[in-house]
């Protein structure tokens, strides 16, 4: 029989599923506000009200985020494929799952996944990290944690231990059953909303007046960032270095997807077939290769770069971005019809890319790498 492909309608199913059919009611707000410990200068993440933050819940969701029962074969869990030391990637090309299928992604980072409008690469519908979670954990093409059609199996594994189960209960005291796939995917968004990074040179550079925090090439670098001839804020602007972003006090949420130039397979503008980008789910021919822009928060350290992780260092995207598209150079200056306008090329001398680079390695928030409030309780010290 053929494998079915795991399509974003699905998730959005198996989660009304959830709502629907005796699974807990939405959490009442609890009596004191979560303390965020928010870097400076942050705001305060927009959270569903059906799953407001607790320190239960996000202790209980640290422990389960590296949890090997949360796979099938017992051989992974989100960790594995969000490694803290590389601002939660996993250093690949390709993403490999728990049965040795490789994606046809690269991984993103969860460093601020809090502000995020939009998760992974290329999907308009995925908006929280509720939902999300239902993909790694039951999608079959790829398949990646490998529960399709055995939720029960999941669930036992952990209403079967004692000691998880009695934390379940205390983290969500009116759900019942206490463990249920409604409360574990609400304890794994809560523990992955608190992963903030914000203390990196430039942070302190920025907001904790430190000006000696920037080698004087970083700040040459941060200029040409922000310059008309690089064009680099536009899509990745703010204080999340990401267009697509949200909190407790923004208005509506925006969703935009961006054609950066890096395929044009038939001079019209056509990515490879394995992974088109957002006109997979819209249809809409505009959508071709159209895919988010992460944040560039820790770059230095989430190599390789691009959706398909086909660009192995900073220097390779800058080549990318100077070149206007490495389509446009690929095809004797001709630029995809459908990459964005910002995409148009620029030229840096040597010592200006060398700058721009030490710029972007100055987003590398050390702390946040090494933070025992992120790691896997479980870890030998």
């Amino acid at each position: 029989m053929a494998r079915r492909r795991w399509q974003p309608w699905r998730c959005l199913a198996v989660a009304l599923l959830v709502v629907g059919c005796g699974e807990p009611t939405p959490e009442p707000a609890g009596p004191a506000p979560y303390d965020w410990k928010l870097p400076e200068g942050f705001p305060t993440p927009r959270v569903p009200e059906d799953n407001p933050m607790s320190e239960a819940k996000v202790q209980l969701g640290r422990s389960l985020f590296y949890d090997q029962r949360l796979s099938l074969n017992g051989t992974q869990s989100c960790g594995s494929c969000h490694e803290q030391a590389r601002a939660f990637t996993d250093g690949r090309t390709h993403s490999v799952g728990s049965t040795g299928q490789t994606h046809r992604r690269n991984g993103q980072g969860l460093a601020n996944v809090a502000y995020a409008t939009s998760l992974t690469w290329a999907n308009s519908a995925l908006l929280t990290l509720e939902s999300q979670a239902l993909t790694p954990l039951f999608g079959e093409e790829p398949v990646e944690l490998g529960f399709a059609d055995q939720q029960e199996v999941l669930l036992e594994r952990f209403r079967s231990d004692p000691e998880l189960s009695a934390r379940f209960a205390e983290a969500f005291p009116a759900a019942s059953p206490p463990v249920s796939l409604a409360t574990l995917t609400w304890a794994l968004s809560a523990f992955e909303r608190t992963l903030l990074s914000g203390t990196s040179p430039y942070d302190r550079y920025l907001a904790g007046g430190a000006v000696d925090a920037l080698s004087p090439a970083a700040k040459r670098g941060l200029a040409l960032f922000l310059s008309e001839r690089m064009e680099c804020d536009h899509c990745h602007s703010g204080f999340n270095f990401q267009d697509a972003t949200a909190h407790e006090a923004t208005p509506e949420p925006i969703l935009p997807f961006h054609n950066t130039g890096l395929y044009n397979e038939d001079g019209r503008g056509a990515y490879p077939a394995t992974d088109p980008g957002l006109i997979e789910l819209t249809g809409r021919a505009e959508d071709m290769g159209r895919f988010r822009a992460p944040s560039l928060r820790n770059v230095a350290v989430t190599a390789p770069y691009m959706h398909d992780g086909s660009l192995a260092t900073l220097s390779d995207v800058l080549d990318h971005y100077a070149a206007g598209g490495l389509a446009r150079a690929r095809n004797g200056g001709a630029a995809s019809p459908l990459q964005s306008a910002f995409v148009r090329g620029f030229t840096l001398t040597p010592a200006e890319k060398a700058d721009v680079i030490a710029f972007l390695e100055s987003l590398t928030d050390t702390e946040f790498l090494h933070d025992p409030r992120f790691a896997d309780p479980n870890a030998a010290p």
